[in-house]
């Protein structure tokens, strides 16, 4: 008996939407296989039909992406547009609504739109799937939903931007090699020349996109709403040289991590730089790749590792996804039902506590470290190790230091003060440590 295919109408066709396309045409044997059944594409939309690296003459055209929707030769949507709102929203409620199913790699809109998207697939009884939406490649969504669903998480922390690791791990090597163009600006610079980073990096570098993320994986993590409003958001911009100069030296890499976690004030999540120790295997993971690290009750320590971006990695998370529904799967979007969310207690961020890395410039004269280490005491801080290179009288010099746990409310009012000490030349430098 032959099997009706699984007919696909692709939503944008950028870089991740060719990439999917590619995949589709060039694997079809080995992905019918694996479906029970042919997946193929029958209708594709796009901002315009300028030439492209790819032939999708064969496939019907449609200006608008919307029309897809009441096509009756197509079975699944796969919205590759991005945003969070406008035509990506719209077209995939309409779908939803249709009751055909969605695939989507947009972070940004189920961060914004995931649990009422969810909901009203879970009404219309069909699948919403966002395999790539987080950390490209890496099928960290299928683990948590699947094969570590038993597990209770007390934390996962991730690299999950691609173009910040690579910016990090640039300035660190550039550091090392002790060669020019190692600060912030000068790599970002690079970076944007080589593709990696956009002409507008703000969505990268301020930690907007790794937060979409950390939103939704938080969300499968603890049978939660995505709350993204609840996510504290540090990036990359005020890192420099000097930095991961003292990370070296005092065993350390600085990624910029997302972190969610549950602590006794409640779930936690936050995106911000971190003092990764040295020997922990996600400091080894370089350039565009992601990492995530699962730390749960049963399975221990998880880590998965892979291309975070791109048309290919992207492309096989979309493809499995659609390889799911074809042979039926019948989860919910984020493995609970939505009506049977908790409502989770928030930490309150000036509660948690952490070790930090602090750097001041100073104007090297008596009394200075007395005042910085008095400020510390009397804000019921302990340091650790502390670091001073050079002592020319008069001048201005770097002192770098680390603490033994502290509140961050605490850490806060301290930078603070010892920022307004008239030897202080520049505002402190603080960065957590991940212990």
């Amino acid at each position: 008996m032959t099997v009706a295919p699984l007919r696909i109408g692709i939503a944008g066709l950028g870089t991740v939407g060719l990439g999917t396309v590619i995949l589709l045409e060039e694997n079809a044997d080995i992905i019918a296989l694996r479906a029970g059944r042919p997946v193929e594409i029958t209708a594709v939309s796009a901002r315009s039909k300028t030439t492209r690296a790819r032939d999708i003459s064969k496939y019907r055209w449609y200006d608008n992406a919307l029309e897809m929707v009441n096509d009756s030769e197509v079975d699944v949507i796969v919205e590759l547009i991005g945003g969070s709102e406008g035509i990506a929203h719209t077209l995939c409620k309409a779908a939803i609504l249709a009751g055909k199913p969605v695939v989507t790699a947009n972070k940004a809109l189920i961060a914004h739109h995931g649990c009422d998207l969810a909901k009203l697939a879970e009404q219309r009884k069909v699948a919403l799937a966002f395999e790539a939406a987080v950390a490209g490649g890496i099928p960290i969504i299928h683990a948590l939903r699947t094969g570590l669903a038993a597990n209770k998480f007390s934390r996962i922390e991730g690299i999950l931007n691609g173009t910040c690791n690579y910016i990090l791990t640039t300035m660190r090597e550039a550091v090392a090699a002790k060669a020019e163009g190692a600060d912030f600006a000068e790599v970002l610079a690079d970076a944007q020349k080589l593709g990696y980073a956009e002409a507008d990096p703000s969505f990268d570098v301020d930690g907007i996109d790794a937060a979409h993320k950390l939103a939704i994986i938080t969300s499968l993590a603890y049978g939660c709403p995505v709350n993204l409003s609840a996510v504290q958001i540090e990036g990359i911009r005020s890192i420099t040289a000097s930095d991961m100069r003292y990370a070296a030296e005092l065993g350390y890499v600085i990624k910029l991590l997302g972190i969610t976690e549950r602590t006794p004030e409640g779930i936690s999540q936050r995106v911000h730089p971190c003092f990764v120790p040295r020997k922990a295997p996600i400091a080894k993971v370089d350039g565009v790749y992601n990492a995530v690290v699962a730390h749960g009750d049963a399975c221990g320590t998880m880590v998965f590792e892979g291309r975070g971006a791109g048309a290919g990695p992207t492309a096989s998370s979309i493809v499995s996804d659609l390889i799911d529904i074809a042979r039926g799967a019948g989860q919910t979007p984020f493995l609970l039902p939505v009506a049977k969310f908790t409502q989770e207690k928030l930490a309150d961020p000036a509660l948690l506590k952490s070790c930090y890395y602090i750097r001041l410039s100073v104007v090297d004269k008596p009394g200075v470290l007395a005042d910085v280490t008095g400020i510390f005491r009397d804000h019921g801080i302990s340091m650790r190790t502390f670091v001073q290179h050079s002592r020319t009288p008069g001048e201005a010099v770097e002192l770098a230091l680390t603490t033994h746990e502290a509140q961050h409310a605490a850490m806060e009012k301290a930078i603070a003060a010892i920022g307004k000490l008239e030897a202080v030349v520049t505002p402190p430098q603080r960065i957590r440590i991940l212990t």
